[in-house]
């Protein structure tokens, strides 16, 4: 059975939970994480990084939670990761601009937006800024189609699911945002989605 090392409250956990319940495949989840003291000695025979997640899969173990989801979709044959290379750019672009645009606003608003306007960095209204605007620029890209790689959900949605939808209740200003509101409905109406971001 698949192991997947991570706390539940982790977002990179959440979007392999989310694509674990979706695909139906059985796994266990073990809590791992800095809170847990369990990150460093062996785990970090699995990743040297010693971050969640890590999913181990027979033999294989992999980390990078992206990385993980390529990894399932691709080795069950998911039609959320589409075997055409054109197709599937459509969806790893959007796995990527995750990492490389949305990812560092996201988590300095996200370290920030727990703490009182007085106690927050000097930083916060600008990363705030930020972030809404690569909100926006998502928002425009849904208004043609109703999920990131065209009419149907990949892993793409799965990716930025757990991470845009926290984006959306973090207590800044910013746009109403109409497409990726009714994207986020979409994508948290799933039974799948629920599971995985329940904690």
């Amino acid at each position: 059975m698949i192991r997947l090392l991570g706390r539940a409250t982790s977002g990179n956990v959440q979007k392999v939970l989310f694509l674990l319940e979706e695909m139906g495949l059985p796994y266990k989840r073990e809590d791992y994480g800095r809170q847990f003291n369990n990150t460093g000695g062996d785990y970090l025979k699995l990743n040297p990084t010693g971050k969640v997640p890590t999913l181990i899969d027979g033999d294989t173990a992999i980390w990078e939670s992206n990385t993980i989801l390529r990894y399932l979709a691709a080795k069950n044959g998911s039609p959320l990761y589409p075997s055409d290379p054109a197709r599937r750019t459509e969806v790893e672009r959007w796995m990527d601009w995750l990492l490389a645009s949305l990812n560092t606003p996201y988590v300095a608003v996200f370290k920030e937006a727990k703490k009182t306007p007085a106690e927050r960095a000097a930083s916060f209204s600008a990363d705030a800024k930020e972030l809404a605007s690569r909100l926006q620029l998502l928002d425009a890209h849904l208004a043609r189609q109703p999920y990131l790689a065209g009419q149907e959900m990949s892993i793409a949605d799965i990716a930025l699911g757990p991470i845009v939808a926290r984006c959306l209740d973090f207590p800044i200003d910013r746009p109403d945002l109409p497409n990726l509101k009714a994207w986020r409905e979409r994508i948290a109406a799933r039974p799948a989605f629920q599971k995985a971001t329940a904690a």
